[in-house]
């Protein structure tokens, strides 16, 4: 019967499954129906079947991405993008070029930059030399800075007199005007005063992004933060329409932001599953509980940091910002967890994975253990003691490999915590030995590239991307086995998808990427330069490579 052929077999490779490797594999109505020897799959070829010679290319299952932000990447493609570690002169130069050709009085939007890079923390008046007229918003690479001229703190009304917002600040000068330098939710308030993309911008970016992401391997992945870029009606909006006309062919969770500051987001997660659909699962609610360790001293941390900050030595510029009271918190996680809500914890520093633990350790006592894997995001530093229970009590720790590496980021980090701190930076093999669950996310377009192969390899090397003689963290290398499995079988495991993906098995949905080289094989140290030739969503090839358009911004 012809039901029973294969649609597609893949030979002639190395198939890497569950137990050991294959030389191929077959896939029918989107499902692996058998791996092993070329006689065996080939058994399955029918007159319509697909056979696609590997020629050696090596096949493993479909990467997880757990903290993206898709839309984002796309909507800052289009903006003034400032390469990540520019000097203050290539900044500065970057956008007096696109304020060259805006038009009157247009706002000129989009970022990276870092304190370290610049030299150290910049103010309004720089911007001022270049854009006198045009306002001017540059975030920071963290997302959680920005930096602003002039004119566009006169556009957003903000002056002297302006309060510092709940959560956030404005940084002052002498004579206690604002800097420019925006933090937390005082950079959230200036820029409500820029305009928004349009709904179309929003849908060509996040189509731009769900390509670029299949052309990296991920076939599943979590968006961190609905609403970031443009709000949660426009974002969903996006989602949704992209989803009807099946432009998504990935596995994604939607996280709704919420905040107790914002009554509007109760609204958003109460009506969570009009937005739902086969590849949208909107069971994910993201709580921001502090910043990030830099310049901003913004991370909520146990020690106070090691640098000081000129008219912060106040104990939120000493030991940084806690966004929400415990007892808040723990009600919140509590209600979530009993309405089968997945909750995901913006927590960089270790007062912060403290309170977000203490909150999961409370939604436990309070429902029991259910299945739903809270879990705490970035966890760039954690206390020992906290990291021993979090097997006990079910939590998750998402660690962030593309921003461990040396970098402009994490200079600033090291000036703001410390050495001694630093040693133990994402302490994922500490993690690891305890038993807890840990999974990867990017934070794209907080790292400037999606690509989850260069991750893989500096979870082992903790250097740049093919080797340096700095490092960070050294002590908190892991094997590349050990990486692996953080983007495949723990990513399923947290997405409550074990029996479906995250390995390469007959029965599990046919989520699996060709590449050119098998990245256990070759040093280490080339592990970055891995390319994807195919990409399969259950079963169907949602990216070739010789077909793959040009990356290009979303026009």
């Amino acid at each position: 019967m012809t039901d029973q052929y294969a649609d597609t077999i893949l030979v002639g490779g190395q198939v890497r499954t569950s137990s050991g490797w294959a030389d191929g594999l077959a896939v029918r109505a989107g499902v692996i129906e058998a791996v092993g020897g070329r006689d065996d799959v080939l058994r399955r070829r029918g007159p319509d079947t697909r056979v696609v010679d590997l020629a050696g290319d090596t096949v493993l299952p479909g990467l997880h991405d757990l903290h993206v932000h898709p839309i984002y990447a796309g909507v800052r493609e289009r903006r003034c993008k400032v390469p990540q570690g520019s000097s203050l002169d290539a900044t500065l130069r970057i956008v007096a070029e696109h304020v060259s050709r805006a038009a009157p009085g247009a706002w000129v939007l989009g970022g990276q930059w870092d304190a370290f890079a610049l030299g150290g923390t910049p103010d309004r008046t720089l911007l001022d030399a270049v854009s006198p007229d045009h306002p001017v918003i540059l975030e920071d690479t963290s997302g959680h800075s920005s930096w602003a001229n002039s004119a566009a703190l006169r556009a957003a009304g903000i002056h002297s007199g302006t309060p510092d917002p709940l959560g956030g600040f404005f940084e002052r000068d002498a004579a206690g005007h604002p800097s420019g330098i925006q933090r937390e939710t005082a950079a959230d308030l200036l820029a409500a005063s820029a305009p928004k993309p349009t709904d179309e911008e929003v849908e060509a970016a996040l189509e731009w992004a769900l390509d670029e992401m299949l052309s990296y391997g991920i076939t599943s992945f979590t968006e961190a933060a609905v609403g970031f870029t443009a709000g949660p009606q426009a974002e969903l909006r996006a989602y949704t329409r992209l989803a009807a006309r099946r432009a998504i062919r990935q596995h994604v969770r939607l996280c709704l932001v919420w905040s107790p500051y914002d009554p509007l987001c109760e609204d958003v997660i109460a009506h969570r599953n009009l937005y739902a659909s086969d590849h949208l699962a909107p069971d994910c609610v993201k709580i921001f509980l502090d910043g990030v360790p830099t310049d901003s001293h913004t991370a909520a941390m146990i020690d106070p940091y090691k640098d000081t900050e000129e008219g912060r030595d106040d104990a939120a510029g000493r030991y940084g910002m806690l966004a929400i009271a415990p007892a808040v918190l723990d009600e919140a996680v509590t209600r979530f967890d009993r309405m089968g809500i997945t909750v995901k914890f913006h927590a960089a520093g270790d007062a912060a994975a403290r309170a977000a633990l203490d909150a999961i350790e409370a939604a436990r006592t309070a429902n029991g253990h259910g299945p739903h894997m809270h879990n705490v995001g970035h966890c760039s530093f954690v206390t020992k003691s906290d990291i021993e229970r979090a097997a006990r009590i079910g939590a998750t720790f998402e660690v962030s490999p593309y921003l461990w590496r040396p970098s402009p980021i994490c200079s600033d980090i090291t000036a703001a915590v410390g050495l001694e701190a630093v040693e133990r930076a994402w302490p994922v093999r500490e993690m690891l030995e305890a038993r807890a669950l840990v999974v990867a996310g990017s934070d794209w377009c907080v790292v400037p590239s999606v690509n989850p192969w260069a991750a893989l390899e500096s979870l082992v090397t903790r250097q740049e991307p093919g080797g340096s003689a700095d490092s960070l963290g050294p002590s908190q290398a892991i094997t590349l086995e050990q990486a692996f499995d953080l983007f495949t079988v723990n990513s399923a495991r947290q997405e409550g998808m074990t029996h479906r993906v995250g390995r390469i098995e007959p029965g599990m949905l046919a989520d699996i990427v060709v590449v050119d080289r098998n990245p256990f094989a070759v040093p280490i140290t080339q592990v970055h330069r891995t390319e994807v030739r195919m990409t399969f969503v259950e079963g169907a090839p949602v990216f070739e490579a010789g077909a793959h358009r040009s990356k290009d911004s979303p026009r």
